[in-house]
């Protein structure tokens, strides 16, 4: 499976509605805290805006939601992963991905057989608290052999600045979360990603 090179991670659908029709093609809607039936207005909205637009849409965590509106694909964390009902998700034909910060939860992730798995953080990031320590690009490279032919998303402070080092050592796709939402502009920075990492497309 290839993946888009942007990966575009947002937590409203407000921000889908905003970035998307930029030219985004691959985005997470990651919402943490909300009650079920606004949640699934957030999901059935942000499905609309990204069918509209070409654009992949992954729902985080809430994945018997994911299967009730007719999506296509979730994102699990480790937690999120060990209480998801693997089986179900498959038989409704999502594709998942899923985060890994360790070499155990890297075991755990590929014997899950993931549609793509996730290393992070590359670079000290200020989206959560978080107890392990910058990855860094060598362990990007590490990853890589240990998942390919599976696709492999980073993340954790990266910016346009970053892409080149992250590609070169091998990620497939790099997401952003705080680099735009918290921009100044952020259909400026959207657009300096998408620009960023057209030579990867």
């Amino acid at each position: 499976m290839k993946l888009d090179p942007f990966y575009l991670i947002v937590d409203s659908t407000a921000w889908i509605g905003r970035l998307v029709p930029l030219g985004v093609k691959l985005v997470q809607l990651r919402i943490k805290d909300m009650d079920a039936a606004r949640l699934r207005a957030e999901i059935r909205e942000a499905k609309a805006i990204c069918a509209r637009f070409g654009c992949q849409l992954v729902v985080n965590d809430h994945w018997r939601l994911a299967i009730e509106e007719g999506c296509d694909f979730i994102h699990l964390g480790q937690e999120d992963l060990a209480a998801a009902e693997i089986s179900a998700i498959r038989r409704a034909g999502l594709k998942v991905g899923l985060s890994t910060h360790d070499n155990i939860e890297l075991e755990t992730a590929v014997f899950a057989e993931p549609d793509y798995v996730a290393l992070g953080p590359i670079y000290p990031t200020i989206l959560k608290q978080m107890k392990w320590a910058p990855q860094g690009l060598e362990r990007i490279a590490e990853w890589k052999k240990r998942v390919a032919p599976c696709p492999l998303v980073v993340i954790g402070g990266l910016n346009p600045d970053r892409l080149p080092g992250v590609f070169e050592h091998g990620a497939n796709c790099a997401a952003v979360v705080t680099d735009i939402i918290r921009n100044a502009d952020p259909e400026a920075r959207t657009r300096e990603w998408l620009d960023a990492t057209a030579p990867w497309r």
